[in-house]
Order: C-alpha cells, then sequence, then structure tokens
C-alpha cells in the first residue's frame, strides 16, 4: 500500500483562498465502486493507537489556550466525519475542516477513477492567522506527514 506525496490539485483560492500551507498524498484501491465520503469516512474512523494519543495530547496542550478540540459547535447540528465538520461533498470530493482562532485548515478527499479501481488523494490546506497558528503549524507538520499517509492506507485496507 504505497502512499505517493503529490502535488495538489486543487484550486486553494475556492477552498481556503490565502492558505500558506497545501500538501496532497496519493494511494490507490481497487475499490472500483468507492465514494469521497466513504474513503474519508475510511480514513478518519477507527484511527491507530498511535494517532489516537497524539490527538489525545494535542487536545489536552490546546485546550488552555482557547483552542478548538474538535470542529464540533456547542448547539449547532452538523454533518461530521470524525471529529471533522463536512464543509461539501459531492461524489468525487468531500471538504471536511474548520475555522478556529489561531488558523483555519482543510482536508479535501478526492476520488478519481484509476483504471478498474480508484485513486483517492488528501489534500490539506492550512491558513494561520497568528504567531500561534504558524507555531502550531510548524509543530504539527513532522506529525501530519507521518498521520495523513497511514490515514490514506487504511482507505486501501
Amino acid at each position: 500500500m504505497r502512499v505517493d506525496e503529490v502535488t495538489p490539485n486543487v484550486d486553494p483560492g475556492a477552498l481556503l483562498a490565502g492558505a500558506q500551507f497545501i500538501d496532497a498524498f496519493r494511494i490507490a484501491t481497487t475499490q472500483a465502486d468507492l465514494d469521497a465520503r466513504h474513503a474519508a469516512e475510511a480514513m478518519v474512523t477507527r484511527q491507530a493507537r498511535w494517532i489516537d494519543m497524539l490527538l489525545a495530547l494535542r487536545n489536552l496542550l490546546v485546550a488552555p489556550l482557547g483552542l478548538k478540540t474538535s470542529g464540533a459547535t456547542e448547539g449547532v447540528a452538523r454533518d461530521m466525519i470524525g471529529i471533522f465538520p463536512v464543509v461539501s461533498q459531492t461524489p468525487e470530493r468531500l471538504v471536511a475542516g474548520f475555522n478556529d482562532k489561531h488558523l483555519d485548515f482543510r482536508l479535501v478527499v478526492d476520488v478519481t477513477p484509476a483504471g478498474p479501481g480508484r485513486n483517492v488523494t488528501a489534500t490539506t490546506l492550512v491558513l494561520t492567522h497568528n504567531w500561534l497558528g504558524r507555531a502550531y503549524l510548524a509543530v504539527i507538520l513532522p506529525f501530519h506527514r507521518l498521520i495523513v499517509p497511514a490515514m490514506l492506507r487504511k482507505v486501501a485496507d
């Protein structure tokens, strides 16, 4: 299950205008009927224990700073994929993410035909707002580059 880093193939202005960080990873799957929602659900549900532990640590560290620990908004019913609110979706693309005081982010899951199967691409876009957002992004980037490929591998399982 090879995950490749690829050049992002999205319109950043339409998804998150002004994004300072964009990357993308892709995996091939033999699932000919896979759509973007099911790919996103496979990616974010039933995380590996090490990812759950990193997210728990992240939530513990950022809560005192007043940062969101999930995309859920108190009292607002939202379509969610794991902790991520769904911004938009079609069978080929699901956009999830949320805005916070330190940064805004989007996770874009694209599913495209590839022979008898599908390619699934996860693109991340981040727009930082202040020094806290820039520092947060710098700290999480090494983990992000491990977590996103691990999440994509779950789609091909």
